[in-house]
């Protein structure tokens, strides 16, 4: 049997979806029972008999019960036989194609109880609305809200509170609010929508004042309430104000009756990195509950606490509790993280045996980009392909682990066949392709705008994560004004965003630029952290402008308690080196961690060749030999360098010894774009 009825199996024809917004005709068909929603009492059409409404009630009964049973085909089948049927019979047809996985066919229903003339009730509403929102079929709600005003129904409660769950889902918050702002009266679940709006979109400091909002309402919170509280200041690391809300749970006794809220502080513990409060929070739950059990695991294997994780998933076991996916993925990223290939292959062996290795996209996911960070980017491709259904999240992980082997043409061939296997895109994915652009040796202007165009029209230009990396590439393609641009229209740029402007000012030697966005972000309340410095430093390194980079370094500490690391130094040695202040250089290599590296004498002995100073020049290239001898970069350079001081003999044996060894270096290429299209 067809999953539609005959009746609306014209509308299946159709290429794409009706408009819901056309006018209702004024032919109204003859076997209907047309019931007018807009007031509380139930009106009949005049030659409607009581029987035949009987007829329809008891039909409809029949058709809620064959739904609620999952034999939808029946619930079809009664429909197909009925000679009358009303607003209500509708409603139950939506709503069950919509709870059984169809809403493209929920819209298709809808459609034709409007072109039937049946108007529509607030539940109708409230169906289709929740079917857009959960189905992304954005466009289609909003022509559903241009009905809801044409009919008038804005106000109600129920259609109010679907609208305001579809704006959200759409991060039309400031729309959202309004409607929510107009409501006439709020209840709980339409301020839990809204709480969980601003969660979902990361406006943690905005959601704790709504919370304060609601109590001001007279309304009570229940655990969702405080879940989604909980995990709006997990999600933005608010410690002090988690904390404050838990003592406020705690009295109101929501922490002992409710498992969801438990769970929820564990995990808001957790995401805070104060292990021993999470623990608290788990010792608290009922050994018999198995998501504190899988909750706690995650946790310490998420904060580098292995065997922690490991004595929590051997008691878990003890105690008859099966290990969920969440665990599991926990020890993988843990492996990721580390690049413990060994252990991750244990774990990949233990959700073999478990079985549950096909049967989960966030298990299959997390493998690819565990054997991809480890390096065994054949092993990560091999799971991909056994993959049965290409999935966003696979895709992406497989991405990301040819980014990190530095396959960067791979990454964008993976971008063009998501495209043309409809897949779809997502952050990660334009993210990830942008930064592969960005490190390939073919980048050019037009890829990094062609890729742009996509972000736009996709809606994924105004995420942070997106922009960040356009404003990376266009930077490394020399564009820095393109970069410039895409910085200003970001509403409120967080430190990451500062720190991708001013590496795009270093990476074009504009470090008074880099300077001055830096103060600009000081100025802003923002914290600098160490990658900041590190590109603020370049800046002033290939920008020439030492006394402000020393004044930075020292400031580092000073000022914003951060110690400066190797990278700090290496770009500290390489800015004195550059401006022939060598002594000065090789006194900082002497304090930087471990008395330097060989990436810091490198560029101290190409500052000794440039500026001519023989006596650091001889000091530097021979502990750089004993540090890098089958280095070919470091024997040429050592070599070159006793090359130009007039030791010949000693050049030639550096060169005699690479030969001996067979020390091959790798052949550089340059490109440039001439007379760029774009």
């Amino acid at each position: 049997m067809p999953l539609l009825p005959k009746t609306i199996s014209w509308a299946m024809q159709s290429t794409k979806f009706l408009s819901f917004v056309r006018t209702i005709t004024t032919f109204t068909p003859k076997f209907y029972i047309h019931i007018a929603s807009s007031t509380p009492s139930l009106v009949l059409d005049s030659y409607c008999e009581s029987s035949a409404h009987e007829g329809v009630y008891s039909k409809n009964r029949i058709i809620d019960n064959l739904i609620k049973s999952g034999q939808l085909n029946s619930a079809l089948q009664v429909f197909d036989e009925m000679p009358l049927y009303d607003v209500v019979t509708y409603n139950l047809l939506i709503s069950g194609h919509a709870r059984c996985g169809f809403p493209k066919q929920a819209l298709y229903l809808y459609a034709e109880m409007v072109l039937q003339g049946i108007r529509e009730s607030p539940s109708t509403f409230s169906s289709v609305l929740g079917v857009c929102s959960n189905a992304g079929f954005y466009k289609e709600g909003i022509q559903v809200h241009c009905r809801v005003i044409t009919l008038g129904f804005s106000l109600n409660l129920f259609v109010g509170s679907s609208l305001v769950d579809l704006y959200m889902h759409l991060g039309l918050d400031d729309v959202a609010l309004k409607l929510f702002n107009e409501l006439p009266e709020r209840n709980l679940a339409v301020w839990n929508l809204v709480l969980r709006g601003y969660c979902e979109l990361g406006r943690s400091d905005e959601l704790l004042g709504l919370y304060s909002k609601m109590e001001l309402d007279g309304v009570e919170p229940n655990g969702l309430t405080f879940c989604y509280l909980f995990r709006g200041c997990s999600n933005s690391k608010l410690l002090d104000a988690g904390k404050q809300l838990h003592c406020h749970t705690v009295k109101v006794g929501w922490v002992e009756s409710n498992i969801f809220v438990a769970n929820a502080l564990v995990d808001f513990y957790s995401a805070c990195r104060s292990l021993v409060d999470a623990k608290k929070s788990f010792e608290s739950i009922p050994v018999e509950d198995v998501i504190s059990w899988n909750s706690i695991v995650a946790v310490n294997a998420d904060n580098g606490l292995l065997f922690d994780a490991l004595e929590f998933f051997s008691i878990m076991q003890f105690w008859g509790k099966r290990p969920s996916i969440r665990s599991f993925v926990g020890f993988l990223n843990w492996s990721s993280g580390t690049k413990n290939i060994q252990f991750g292959k244990q774990i990949h062996s233990y959700v073999v045996r478990l079985g549950i290795e096909h049967g989960s996209i966030h298990i299959q996911s997390a493998l690819i980009d565990m054997y991809g960070k480890c390096g065994d980017i054949e092993s990560s491709v091999a799971i991909y392909e056994s993959v049965s259904e290409r999935t966003l999240e696979c895709c992406n992980s497989l991405m990301t682990s040819l980014l990190h082997c530095g396959i960067t043409e791979d990454v964008v061939e993976m971008f063009g066949l998501m495209v043309d296997e409809g897949v779809g895109l997502d952050e990660v994915t334009f993210s990830t392709t942008l930064k592969a652009l960005s490190v390939s040796g073919s980048t050019s202007l037009a890829s990094c705008r062609l890729l742009h165009c996509c972000a736009i029209k996709s809606g994924f230009e105004s995420d942070t994560a997106v922009a960040c990396s356009l404003i990376d590439a266009y930077s490394r393609c020399g564009h820095v004004e393109l970069s410039c641009l895409i910085f200003n229209k970001i509403p409120s740029p967080n430190v990451i965003c500062f720190t991708s402007i001013i590496n795009g000012y270093a990476w074009n030697g504009m470090g008074r630029e880099g300077l001055e966005m830096l103060q600009a972000l000081v100025q802003k309340g923002l914290k600098p952290d160490k990658v900041t410095f590190l590109c603020a430093l370049t800046g002033c390194s290939h920008s020439g402008l030492v006394e402000e980079g020393k004044f930075l370094f020292d400031s580092m500490k000073t000022l914003h308690g951060i110690n400066p690391e190797r990278q700090h130094f290496s770009c500290m040695v390489d800015m004195l080196g550059r401006a022939g202040l060598l002594d000065e250089a090789q006194e900082l290599l002497q304090r930087a961690p471990g008395k330097g590296d060989s990436v810091m004498r490198s560029s101290l002995l190409q500052s000794c060749r440039l500026h001519g100073n023989e006596i650091v020049g001889r000091r530097v290239a021979k502990i750089l030999m004993e540090l890098e001898p089958d280095d070919p970069a470091v024997c040429l350079q050592a070599s070159n360098f006793y090359s130009e001081i007039g030791e010949f003999q000693t050049s030639m044996q550096i060169r005699e010894s690479a030969y001996a060894k067979k020390v091959t270096r790798e052949i550089g290429h340059s490109l440039i774009e001439i007379k760029s299209s774009c």
